[in-house]
């Protein structure tokens, strides 16, 4: 089994795949530790596989993994994670805007004890308005919110210990937040300044839009983080409100009937139909709650379920290349 696993995910990535290669190879020879590459083609279009495959018939260090679509990139790392067979695993992106030669920086306070070592980008080279000011003020918000005190939530560039990574369920765009999800689990965790070069070639897959996406899933986490495993907690308060409080309007509408004698309903109409909407919504966010409690009981007993395909898994036997599944 090898100490260390490089995982790093692809999308139509043809002119970078070589280069990438070479660079990690030779920084990770000097290491002086066995080590693997794994290599996630995410659905490319172009010839990113095909050179994967090539790369794979001359090294047996080298794990192509294959994706039958394009699941997105945290579905990719998950997918490398889930092959990697290494001790420490670090995590990059295949564009070379990560610099192969940090690695050894990752590996360091990896060997000092941390669980979690995320790369931060203190000096950017992206355009200051779409991105890094949209950047800093999502990683200033996710550190709020999930009490973990750094810099960079966004990069790819981490690494990991094998038992921490594993215990972390990837999904949807959760990969920034690996983090945070680790800290739920006691995870110790810092970070090391890398450099944040300019892409060589190829285009970027990133707009604005993933921006605005960043912000729906610091929801998305706050919840999980806090309601994770008790989600009655927080529907169940809020339903109790709503029930209480058209219980308490109901019961004043009842007492003024009684008291008065007036045509409460024909009088007070809309109080009782805030009354009625407040008890039946509090019913059913205590239901959800409820339901809620059974998805996590069934989360935590179901078998492993994966968020994406593969098609096949290429590394070389001996002299020559085989497919292992």
């Amino acid at each position: 089994m090898p100490k260390y696993s490089i995982v790093v995910p692809f999308h139509n990535e043809e002119e970078n795949v070589t280069r990438l290669y070479d660079r990690v190879k030779d920084v990770m020879e000097h290491v002086e530790a066995t080590f693997e590459l794994v290599f996630v083609d995410d659905g490319s279009r172009d010839r990113t596989y095909r050179l994967l495959e090539e790369i794979a018939a001359v090294d047996s260090r080298v794990l192509v993994v294959k994706l039958r679509r394009n699941f997105g990139q945290t579905s990719a790392l998950a997918a490398g994670f889930d092959h990697a067979s290494g001790e420490f695993v670090v995590a990059m992106d295949g564009d070379l805007q990560h610099d192969p030669t940090e690695i050894p920086r990752f590996l360091a306070k990896l060997e000092e004890g941390y669980d979690v070592v995320s790369g931060w980008r203190a000096q950017r080279a992206d355009n200051f308005m779409l991105r890094r000011v949209p950047s800093r003020v999502a990683n200033w918000l996710m550190a709020q919110l999930s009490g973990v005190n750094i810099h960079d939530f966004g990069t790819t560039f981490k690494a990991y210990r094998r038992e921490v990574i594993q215990n972390i369920p990837l999904y949807g765009e959760m990969h920034r937040f690996i983090p945070a999800l680790a800290s739920w689990y006691g995870a110790t965790i810092c970070e090391v300044p890398i450099s944040n070069p300019a892409r060589e070639s190829g285009q970027s897959h990133y707009g604005l839009s993933r921006t605005f996406r960043v912000f729906f899933d610091l929801l998305t986490i706050r919840f999980l983080l806090k309601y994770m495993t008790r989600p009655l907690h927080f529907f169940g308060g809020l339903g109790s409100v709503g029930v209480l409080s058209g219980g308490g309007i109901a019961i004043w509408l009842l007492i003024h009937k009684l008291l008065s004698g007036h045509d409460v309903a024909g009088e007070h109409a809309p109080m009782f139909i805030i009354a009625s909407v407040l008890i039946v919504a509090g019913m059913q966010l205590i239901g959800v709650g409820l339901l809620g409690e059974l998805q996590v009981r069934h989360f935590f007993t179901q078998s492993h379920r994966s968020p994406y395909a593969v098609e096949r898994v290429v590394r070389m036997r001996s002299s020559e290349e085989s497919l292992l599944r």
